[in-house]
């Protein structure tokens, strides 16, 4: 492998260049977001002399313990986490799409630097600039500080300015890398979904990106600054800190990463489920003015192209305690019912169109089918339907039905095929499992290169519309478009209460 050197607004980087791509890791896109600058908007980097070595991923947001497998790897945390990185083809001036990848793991954990997020597969196959982004994460990015000291008006959404000023930085550079900074695509899977969501709501974000991917991540909601309030109040009791003036600030600034982070945990603050408890972006008024719904709908983001869509079962990998998941004899027809009455009002009606479109499913199957679209699949549909009256952008929606094992198609199980990385570590290889990576992959790199999603190796694709509602199957074999998949389903969460 050879060295690459490329010359950055800050200074030159050098990279590692083999087997067709490209890669420079760690690279600062921000400066370390310590002392005083811990809570605040990012700043520019210090330039620097000399060549910078960009081999090594630089530290991920100190987070709770994850557990390390092939998917997530061990990489190290720190508060000096603004970092980014970059696969590329060649750092020539072919002006490449860009792809800047949003990790999942709620807002609370993740990295851009796990092997399956590895941007050098998709890279290649699709000849794109892959860009990877680690940023502030639960207590670090996102406690709200504006009503303890109005000089801290950033502090709530630190993390979701970190990756405003990750797409700066690709504005300003990829060009150097062989990307065109006029054709940036946004994707990301769940908190990474949710991520670009805000991106599509926040004023700040606008021109930096010019097509987006929510990948079962749709996030309609930001956090209300009165719950955000209510949560800083806990975390600065639980820290022994004045409720408000500058003191707690200092406070909060003095205090290590390890009680910080411990005392996110003792709040509520770990990741439950795709979005993560606790902590995200809050609607402050300043930089997010808008809920995501909200501003799609009323024409935020009215040229951007959306790709959208979610997994069949998502809801398993979040119900994995669940004894009937491993024997179905566990859960009976008066149990699902006595469970379905979480959906309130709407429970009978809702329970008779699952039993009606899916009469072979056992109970447990019909409640992971049920919370999956409560929590995935409806509000995708909700965002596409509100993406759509917002602009003339077209969308496009998908749902990804391959299934492995107990889990299915769990959420996060489409990841491997849109980085086509279907191999050891990640996956086990095999024929069909490459055949999907290549169509799906094949798909988000058209959707990047062109706005649509269509390729030769897929049947023809139409936009989203609220008539047929055309929706891409990928499944082993022939993927597939199907109207309105599982509709009377659909209609069922429509009915009143």
């Amino acid at each position: 492998m050879d060295g690459v050197i490329i010359e950055t607004t800050a200074g030159a980087v050098r990279g590692v260049a083999g087997q067709s791509v490209a890669t420079f890791k760690g690279l600062r896109y921000a400066a370390p977001p310590l002392g005083e600058r811990r809570f605040a908007a990012p700043a520019p980097v210090d330039p620097w002399d000399g060549v910078h070595d960009a081999v090594a991923f630089g530290p991920s947001c100190p987070q709770p313990e994850a557990r390390p497998d092939g998917w997530m790897g061990e990489d190290a945390t720190d508060e000096d986490c603004l970092y980014l990185n970059v696969f590329t083809p060649a750092p020539d001036e072919a002006g490449r799409p860009v792809m800047v990848w949003f990790h999942g793991g709620g807002y609370t954990l993740g990295s851009g630097s796990w092997p399956l997020y590895d941007g050098s597969k998709l890279a290649r196959r699709g000849d794109v600039v892959v860009v990877t982004v680690n940023h502030r994460l639960g207590i670090f990015g996102y406690l709200q500080l504006a009503h303890v000291d109005p000089a801290e008006q950033a502090a709530g959404n630190a993390g979701t300015l970190d990756l405003v000023a990750a797409l700066e930085w690709v504005r300003d550079n990829i060009a150097c890398f062989g990307g065109d900074p006029g054709n940036v695509t946004i994707f990301g899977e769940s908190g990474g979904g949710a991520k670009v969501c805000s991106m599509l709501a926040m004023p700040a974000a606008r021109g930096l990106f010019h097509r987006g991917v929510v990948q079962s991540g749709p996030s309609m909601y930001l956090s209300t600054p009165d719950d955000a309030a209510a949560r800083t109040a806990k975390v600065l009791g639980e820290l022994g800190l004045p409720a408000d003036g500058a003191p707690a600030v200092a406070g909060l600034r003095s205090a290590s990463s390890e009680a910080l982070l411990a005392t996110q945990q003792a709040v509520g603050g770990a990741s439950r489920g795709p979005m993560g408890g606790g902590f995200g972006p809050v609607l402050d008024g300043v930089h997010l003015t808008q809920h995501p719904a909200k501003a799609v709908q009323g024409g935020q983001a009215p040229d951007v192209p959306l790709l959208i869509g979610t997994t069949f079962d998502e809801a398993i990998l979040f119900m994995a305690g669940e004894p009937a998941l491993r024997d179905p004899s566990l859960l009976s027809d008066a149990d699902l019912e006595a469970r379905a009455r979480m959906f309130g009002d709407r429970a009978e009606t809702l329970l008779a169109a699952y039993r009606a479109s899916r009469p072979d499913a056992t109970p447990i199957d019909l409640l992971v089918a049920m919370q999956t679209d409560a929590v995935m699949r409806m509000p995708s549909i909700r965002l596409a339907e509100r993406k759509l009256a917002g602009g003339d952008a077209p969308v496009w929606m998908y749902l990804f039905t391959w299934a492995a094992g107990p889990m299915r198609s769990g959420h996060g199980y489409e990841l491997p095929f849109v980085f086509a990385n279907v191999h050891e570590p990640v996956l086990h290889p095999s024929e069909s499992r490459q055949q999907l990576a290549d169509r799906m992959s094949g798909a988000w790199v058209a959707f990047a290169r062109h706005g649509d999603p269509n390729h030769d190796g897929l049947a023809d694709w139409p936009p989203y519309d609220l008539d047929a509602r055309p929706t891409m199957i990928f499944d082993r074999g022939t993927c597939r478009v199907e109207d309105d998949p599982w509709g009377d389903e659909r209609l069922a969460w429509r009915r009143p209460r």
